[in-house]
């Protein structure tokens, strides 16, 4: 083929190319328009129901917003008027108020008016008075003031001399009377008893055969008793008792407390005696030495050397004037203590000399001289200090006190022995000062009955009611303190109790 023709065809293919290509570019570009058409409108479609949805949303919430705000304005308004009911109401109630401040404003300035013009015509009597005295008395008023001031300056004189001189007179009494005040109060914080004891004791036997069988045959187991324990039997014809008769206590006890065994063993003789007296003094060693350390303890003295406690223990077993020694030791020991707290000297110095002042008594009738030196020498033995064996050495001033402490325990030792019912000497005027106390009570009229209580430091009146009221009860117990103070001598004070009381009874029945 020639070459143009190739040419020419090539040009036609070509052409044809590229018609082809535009026609299918075209019919592509067509259905990709229809395509995005479609596709717009299902857009706009999908946009217009979002649009009614949101367009419903908003007119929901705007219409549940209206509401709350209608709730809310309507809790506002109700609350307002609330409110206004209670200004409202505290506006009438001041209203009130005000009114009734008003009434009393003018009731006062009424009133005001009235003690102006009693003012008024009280300051013109007293003018008219102070004339009319002025001309009783011959005198001005200024003239008078200075005449009532003189007197007054006069008397204030007098009275504050007598102040002073009642001042003096307290001052030079005061010790005396502190000293008093002291010593009652510690006396009547002392309230033990005593019993008195004598010189014999009595052994109660179940019979009287049993009085034979102590004599023994040719009174063999009688001297043997005697014997053994130095005390004296006296069998005579008292019924079913024996008397043991001796001056040493101790050794009283210990024949009573043999003599106690052999009755309830019912063997008694010789060597039977022997065995049991020696069985007593061992079990009196004992209890004398656990009464010892009992007292130590009562007391509060700790620490005291053995053999001291051991001569403690012996004066359970010795009286003097019939009071129990050892019982007297532990009281001067209290009263010691009280004292010394009350001038504040050295209390436990003066509890160990209290207890101890007269422990002497133990052993004098074994070493001479008198038993306040004794006591002195054994507890200087012992450790005690020179202090306490200063105490116990001049409690009855045989030697000379050398403390405050010495002085105290001499006070005590006084107050316990003299204190009424402490000592047998004492007994019978104790016992007639409570006599004589009962009966000026019942010497007036109306008393029914008495009793004198605490020692004597109380007297308790029962009156009957029919014949004395409540006045004449309080009078009754003023009359009876006189009379008391009239004619009884009594440490310390008395208290007078006047009881009145009245009784209904009645029974169920």
């Amino acid at each position: 083929m020639n070459e143009p023709l190739v040419a020419a065809i090539a040009a036609v293919a070509a052409l044809a190319g590229i018609a082809i290509g535009f026609m299918a570019r075209r019919l592509l570009a067509a259905r990709g328009s229809q395509r995005a058409e479609q596709h717009a409108e299902r857009l706009v479609v999908d946009a217009r129901a979002k649009q009614k949805e949101i367009v419903l949303e908003a007119k929901d919430e705007a219409l549940r917003l209206r509401r709350a705000a209608e709730d809310e304005a309507r809790e506002a308004r109700a609350t307002l008027q609330r409110s206004e009911t209670r200004l409202q109401d505290r506006e009438e109630a001041l209203d009130r108020k005000i009114a009734a401040l008003e009434e009393r404003e003018a009731a006062l300035t009424q009133r005001q008016g009235d003690l102006e013009t009693m003012r008024a015509d009280l300051r013109e009597l007293q003018q008219r008075q102070i004339g009319e005295l002025e001309r009783v008395s011959g005198l001005s008023a200024s003239e008078a003031r200075e005449s009532l001031i003189r007197e007054l300056v006069d008397e204030a004189h007098a009275e504050a001399q007598q102040r002073v001189r009642d001042i003096e007179r307290h001052a030079l009494e005061e010790g005396d009377t502190r000293a008093r005040r002291i010593l009652t109060t510690v006396m009547q914080r002392i309230a033990a008893d005593h019993t008195s004891e004598t010189t014999v004791t009595v052994v109660h036997l179940p019979n009287d055969e049993m009085k034979g069988r102590i004599i023994g045959r040719e009174g063999r187991n009688i001297r043997a008793l005697e014997q053994a324990t130095g005390v004296d039997l006296i069998i005579d014809d008292t019924p079913e008792a024996v008397v043991l008769s001796g001056f040493d206590p101790v050794r009283r006890e210990i024949a009573r407390m043999a003599l106690t065994k052999l009755i309830s063993d019912g063997r008694i003789h010789p060597g039977r005696i022997e065995e049991t007296v020696a069985k007593a003094r061992s079990e009196i060693e004992v209890i004398m030495r656990q009464a010892g350390e009992q007292a130590a303890y009562d007391a509060g003295v700790p620490g005291l050397h053995p053999e001291l406690i051991k001569l403690l223990g012996r004066l359970k077993y010795r009286t003097s004037y019939g009071q129990n020694v050892l019982d007297h030791c532990i009281e001067t020991a209290r009263l010691a203590a009280m004292l010394a707290a009350e001038i504040g000297a050295s209390i436990g110095e003066s509890k160990k000399g209290g207890l101890l002042h007269d422990i002497g008594k133990a052993v004098d009738h074994e070493v001479e001289g008198p038993h306040a030196a004794i006591g002195a020498d054994i507890a200087a033995r012992f450790g005690v200090n020179r202090v306490v064996s200063n105490a116990i050495a001049a409690h009855h001033q045989e030697v000379e006190q050398e403390s405050v402490e010495a002085t105290v325990v001499q006070i005590a030792d006084a107050i316990s022995a003299s204190r009424p019912g402490a000592r047998g000497e004492n007994l019978d005027n104790y016992v007639k000062r409570l006599d004589d106390l009962q009966q000026i009570a019942l010497s007036f009229p109306g008393v029914e009955r008495c009793f004198a209580i605490q020692a004597g430091r109380e007297i308790r009146i029962l009156v009957r009611p029919e014949d004395i009221d409540d006045i004449a009860s309080s009078r009754l117990a003023r009359d009876v303190v006189k009379k008391i103070e009239e004619q009884l001598q009594y440490p310390g004070q008395i208290k007078v109790t006047v009881i009145r009381e009245t009784r209904a009874v009645d029974y169920a029945r």
